[in-house]
């Protein structure tokens, strides 16, 4: 067992804070798209006896509704909503019903900055709607992830910035013609991200459905990773206003410790970021309006390194889970969290716990962080 060397910052009150439950699911907007179907929850009983839990539960996005990660979820949602909104109507209108009065708007185009999938997402959104889209990248965006987002009929516009240089950039570039579709808050741009937040609602809605269809009435613990914060205020706010309160996990790289800084200093704090194959977490600054739901609701963050994501990528391919570094980085934080004795004694979990990891991604969606390593490097001497 280890004691930690960086202090992680614990809340204690965390599990006795509840949010209000949303006023409208996204679901069955997700419902009626096309190919719509709930992701898999995979159960890892030699993981969950190696590490001497119960269950450990993975939620697998490798495949969402055509996509290899869950971004398409708050992307679908937020430009319906936005959409919606800009033609006056009272609800969240299917697409079939936008693009019928999109065609009577030429010239509409949707804008995202993207380290992958959610600019992929948005341009997959507007391909389906018959937009067409611009997406801003940063620099150490694979090849691949970037081919995949021109093939689907996007403008890739590639600027030798930071992720949060790049974000500002497409919001520059946006306008009355040019709709920003972006992930991340800041004052006076807040409606689209909260959208994109409630889009992925859907996906931990699904978690407690396939819970119940196996039996399980309870859940000790989620992982959930970080980045600008998105899925994680989407997770959060879920779970504290619902029947389950488990112990909530962010998860985010060590060279890329914007939750915890935040978490630390008590408000946001933009971070230097370092190299990362956990690409999609690789942001600087928590997004703003996810920020007081993180700061009360969270229990703790986690941090792994690349070594421990990529050997969770190994451990999971061996037992039939496709997931990328960043959704495999959620596995890693758990045995981080049974190897350290403060952090398992805060967490509470034990003999008897249900634990579920939120997979955001299959090795697809991040080719350049996949590779060989030493699958069973972090597994000895955890189990307690």
């Amino acid at each position: 067992m280890t004691t930690s060397k960086t202090p992680v910052p614990l809340n204690r009150t965390a599990r006795a804070w509840r949010a209000e439950p949303l006023a409208n699911s996204p679901v069955d907007f997700h419902r009626s798209l096309p190919g719509y179907a709930p992701t898999p929850l995979i159960s890892l009983p030699e993981e969950a006896a190696r590490l001497g839990v119960k269950s450990v539960l993975v939620k697998d996005e490798s495949q969402r509704l055509g996509l290899p990660a869950f971004k398409i979820l708050g992307a679908s949602y937020a430009i319906a909503c936005a959409l919606s909104e800009r033609f006056g109507a009272g609800e969240v209108l299917r697409l079939e019903a936008l693009a019928k009065r999109l065609d009577a708007e030429a010239g509409l185009s949707l804008v995202a900055a993207t380290d992958g999938n959610h600019g992929r997402a948005v341009a997959h959104v507007a391909n389906l709607l018959g937009l067409t889209s611009t997406i801003y990248v940063p620099p150490g965006v694979s090849e691949a992830a970037k081919d995949a987002i021109v093939a689907e009929g996007a403008e890739l516009v590639e600027l030798n910035l930071t992720y949060d240089q790049v974000v500002a950039e497409a919001a520059k570039q946006s306008g009355p013609g040019r709709l920003l579709i972006q992930d991340t808050s800041w004052k006076g741009y807040e409606d689209i991200p909260q959208w994109i937040v409630d889009g992925y609602t859907t996906l931990v809605e699904e978690v407690d459905e396939q819970l119940a269809d196996i039996g399980v009435d309870r859940l000790d613990a989620v992982f959930v990773p970080a980045g600008v914060g998105s899925l994680a205020q989407a997770v959060v706010h879920h779970y504290r206003s619902s029947k389950h309160t488990p112990a909530l996990f962010a998860v985010e790289p060590d060279t890329a410790m914007s939750v915890t800084a935040a978490l630390c200093a008590g408000r946001v704090v933009p971070v230097d970021t370092g190299d990362t194959i956990m690409t999609g977490l690789n942001c600087g600054t928590v997004s703003e309006i996810a920020w007081p739901t993180l700061r009360d609701g969270i229990d703790a963050p986690i941090t792994v390194t690349d070594s421990q994501a990529l050997a969770a990528v190994a451990d999971l391919t061996d037992l039939g889970v496709d997931s990328g570094p960043c959704g495999a980085a959620n596995l890693a934080a758990l045995r981080v969290l049974i190897a350290d004795d403060e952090l398992f004694t805060f967490s509470g979990l034990g003999p008897g716990s249900v634990v579920v990891l939120l997979s955001t991604e299959g090795k697809a969606a991040n080719p350049q962080g996949n590779g060989n390593t030493e699958g069973t490097a972090n597994r000895e001497g955890i189990q307690r």
